[in-house]
């Protein structure tokens, strides 16, 4: 269901079916030149499984607007619209980034999963589209979509978003998602990061590229991303700086 009557939405949902339990919530910030739209696919998947997916703006264009949203979201009380608890804040790229800062700033977060973190300025392939994603289905969609602002990766995250997003500030447990072939995003520049949380699990795609929840393994990234959430649900921590190559 999308909110927004305006060709782009700024903020989409997708419920889970009639006749499957809510489970918990998952809040999707974008990254850079998206929008809530194109986490379609993904939000579909995710509520087959019973989890309230809510997509927001990307916080490249007007981060207080998708600040607000966010705490919207987080601070409204469980109900059939919004989705229960556990809330979970899901980031793609510099998404990633803004959501790991919303983190360690906010209550009612219970978990955090960053997709393809960006963490400051890379030099971007001229090909932009196959850099974020091998999918051919995400290719075209991204080429047919003129809500997708392209050359938005060109321009490198706000340095105060990384010092937002320190990791000695993110107490929540962390599952980290990250193509091995990212060029935008390198993993190398990552891993140290990483490295710097209580709680952190990062899951690296062989082949893969920059777009993990897009990518052509979004099934899997899928499929790993709900395990962390059944695992949030019923207190199980993760596994602690694990890597899976």
């Amino acid at each position: 269901m999308t909110i927004s009557l305006a060709a782009v939405p700024v903020l989409a949902s997708w419920r889970e079916p009639e006749t499957v339990a809510t489970r918990g919530t998952v809040l999707v910030v974008p990254g850079r030149g998206e929008h809530a739209g194109v986490y379609e696919r993904f939000g579909r998947r995710i509520s087959a499984d019973g989890y309230r997916v809510w997509a927001v703006a990307d916080p490249t264009t007007d981060p207080a607007r998708t600040e607000h949203q966010v705490r919207a979201l987080l601070e409204s009380e469980p109900d059939s619209h919004t989705g229960p608890h556990p809330r979970v804040l899901v980031g793609s790229d510099a998404g990633a980034l803004f959501a790991a800062g919303l983190a360690a700033d906010l209550p009612g977060v219970a978990g955090l999963v960053l997709a393809g973190l960006t963490l400051g300025s890379s030099a971007v392939p001229e090909d932009e589209i196959t850099a974020r994603t091998a999918c051919p289905v995400h290719q075209a969609r991204l080429r047919d979509d003129n809500g997708v602002r392209h050359g938005a990766l060109d321009t490198p995250p706000p340095a105060g978003w990384i010092a937002r997003a320190d990791p000695a500030r993110v107490r929540v447990p962390v599952l980290g998602l990250h193509g091995q072939a990212d060029t935008i995003a390198p993993l190398d520049d990552v891993r140290r990061w990483y490295s710097g949380l209580d709680d952190a699990e990062l899951v690296t795609v062989s082949d893969g590229r920059h777009d993990a929840l897009n990518d052509a393994t979004h099934r899997s990234a899928a499929a790993v991303l709900v395990l962390f959430l059944e695992r949030l649900r019923v207190g199980v921590p993760t596994l602690t700086h694990r890597e899976v190559l």
